[in-house]
């Protein structure tokens, strides 16, 4: 489909609920009228910042202006500037550094959001609309204004031609009205979404005179026009891409920008190989790296430079919810329909082995979805959880009410032969039998086996001890390794047995959810429903996290939600770490505060003086 400026010409996501607004009554317009104009909001509470604020806690209002920040890309290229659509590989930093938004989350706070493309927002108390006013301001990087028909446009183009994610983070606006070129406003269908207005605020705004004529999907590598703090520079086609600092930036002094995106230019390199790339880094051909290896942290970060702190590094504690490292299992197999059989492979994981013997001690397992927040379940259910839980009781397995879960641990003399008994005993409860050293289902004689599809060549080594103890249970497991751009073309389309995935969270689940568990996303290519849950109590938990009144709430619902999916066994929980493991040559330079939310290259700036 080509894209139209005009509105009559696109396919808009929002026709319903016109008559429910034509025939309101007169005292809920009149309440309408009556609604203050705010700079921010808050999903619970109050925001942190008054209006006004000039900048946030966490940066340096004085730091300079400068220089060139080098970055890796582990990957196989890219090729597309667009990071809305499935098609393709987008490069990196495009939804970073091109795009503003209308409003901008800070890191300090579990999830407020303060006005950047809109100067202010107005919604009554049950947020069952949203009105943006727009900054005057406000400009694309050509120069022409950002206007609410530029909103409208974006929304638009998102939720019809943009990935399955739009489609369902914003699923529940009715009606978009531009009222004047500088105020748009989103009503809201028969739902209790408090986090609407929240989360229309981090929309990316895209500008509808570039894109008219032009193919959304299929830009291919021409730079858009954009709005944000830097545009694209010089790039060499899946190789590396710059992005140059606008001189002229629209919001530079805002109080959301003060003190952010301080590199006159930031460049990434794309490497095939994580090992080239490590060398690359202490060779000097890039600044700044975040480790996620700690046979690296613990081996590899040794010699004159790191002893006379040229290079620099630190592991940062932070309080950001882990969310879920884990093997994924592929539900749609017919091989993993059986939860039995799901859990009776977790059994065949022996984490403390590999904490000891590939990860110098240095992870912590995880036990939920929602791991470090205070949103993930423990114990047995209580109190307000068990209410919730109580509604489902006939639909969901008894373990959810009666067993702590914890994956399985092999501490202990023959904890992993103890185990395998267990994964033994679950296996034949659901109907397996070993013939000829097999583990076969009787019912067609078809033995159970599996490939872990993966792109990345360090996890062999974690994989591989788990395909050992599997093949002791008569399990055949093939472990299979992908270019990254083959890896994420068969990823969308769930061509896989399993993956490993990490699923993150914030400390505010709401219409992501959605894109994770909801039955109406197993079939649509690209949505992020990796395991293929598809579970009607899965389904209403989801919409009660959406629909949560205040913070309270909010945590006994998600800790229900939680339960339920750790009891299903979809995913075979690995490890996760509360700290950044960062590495950074010392010419770099960085805030004294760092947020719960931890690192963010973007507060850094370059000391010329170093």
């Amino acid at each position: 489909m080509t894209i139209k400026r005009t509105a009559s010409t696109l396919t808009s996501f929002c026709t319903l609920a016109l008559v429910g607004f034509i025939t309101a009554p007169l005292p809920a317009l009149a309440a309408d009228s009556a609604v203050a104009s705010r700079h921010a909001i808050a999903m619970h509470d109050a925001p942190k910042y008054p209006e006004g604020f000039s900048h946030f806690d966490y940066v340096n209002p004085d730091a300079p202006k400068g220089g060139t920040l080098r970055m890796a890309v582990v990957a196989n290229g890219y090729d597309s500037f667009n990071p809305f659509v499935v098609r393709g590989v987008a490069a990196a930093g495009l939804s970073n550094y091109l795009y503003d938004t209308l409003l901008e989350s800070s890191a300090d706070e579990p999830f407020s959001a303060y006005g950047l493309i809109a100067e202010s927002l107005e919604t009554p108390e049950d947020r069952r609309y949203v009105i943006f006013n727009l900054r005057e301001e406000a400009r694309f990087h050509d120069g022409k204004p950002i206007t609410a028909e530029d909103v409208k446009f974006s929304f638009d183009t998102l939720t019809t031609e943009g990935h399955p994610f739009y489609r369902n983070y914003y699923a529940d606006v009715s009606k978009v009205t531009v009222e004047d070129d500088h105020r748009i406003r989103f009503d809201f269908g028969d739902t209790n979404n408090r986090e609407l207005p929240l989360i229309l605020g981090q929309m990316p705004i895209m500008p509808a005179h570039y894109w008219d004529g032009r193919e959304f999907d299929d830009n291919g590598l021409k730079p858009p026009v954009g709005s944000g703090p830097y545009k694209i520079g010089p790039f060499e086609a899946g190789r590396s891409i710059t992005f140059e600092r606008v001189d002229d930036y629209w919001a530079e002094d805002l109080g959301t920008r003060k003190g952010r995106f301080n590199f006159d230019n930031i460049r990434f390199d794309y490497y095939s190989d994580d090992t080239v790339a490590l060398e690359a880094f202490k060779a000097g051909n890039f600044d700044f790296r975040i480790e996620a290896s700690a046979k690296n942290w613990a081996t590899a970060y040794t010699g004159e430079k790191f002893e006379n702190n040229t290079i620099i590094t630190e592991a940062i504690e932070h309080q950001r919810p882990a969310g879920m490292q884990a093997f994924v299992l592929n539900t749609r197999e017919a091989k993993f329909s059986d939860r039995k059989v799901r859990e009776a492979l977790s059994y065949a994981f022996d984490f403390e082995w590999a904490n000891k013997n590939l990860f110098y001690g240095q992870y912590t397992r995880t036990k939920s979805f929602f791991e470090n927040s205070e949103l993930a379940s423990s114990g047995l259910p209580e109190g307000r959880e068990l209410e919730i839980l109580k509604q489902y009781r006939d639909q969901l397995p008894e373990d959810v009410f009666k067993e702590i879960y914890e994956p399985p641990v092999t501490d202990g003399k023959n904890g992993l032969r103890k185990n395998l008994r267990k994964a033994m005993q679950l296996l034949k409860a659901a109907g397996y039998e070993v013939r000829d050293g097999k583990m076969v289902n009787p019912d067609n004689g078809q033995p159970l086996s599996f490939e872990v599809l993966l792109h990345q060549k360090n996890f062999e080594r974690i994989v591989l001890p788990l395909k050992d103890n599997l093949a002791r249970l008569g399990i055949d497991v093939s472990v299979r390794l992908v270019d990254t751009n083959q890896y994420i073309q068969r990823v969308r389309q769930f061509d896989y047995d399993v993956i490993t995935q990490v699923l993150p969270q914030s400390d505010s689940p709401g219409n992501e959810q959605r894109e994770y568990w909801h039955s109406s996303n197993v079939d649509v290519q690209g949505s992020r429903n990796y395991m293929g849950v598809n579970d009607p109590v899965v389904d209403e938990l989801v919409d009660k996290v959406i629909q949560a009144p205040d913070r309270e709430e909010l945590v006994h619902r998600v800790r229900a939600l939680d339960r339920v999916l750790l009891h299903g066994h979809y995913v075979i929980p690995q490890w996760y770490l509360p700290r950044d493991r960062i590495a950074y040559w010392n010419y770099l330079e960085r805030p004294e505060t760092t947020p719960k939310n931890g690192i963010d290259i973007d507060n850094w700036w370059f000391n010329p003086g170093q």
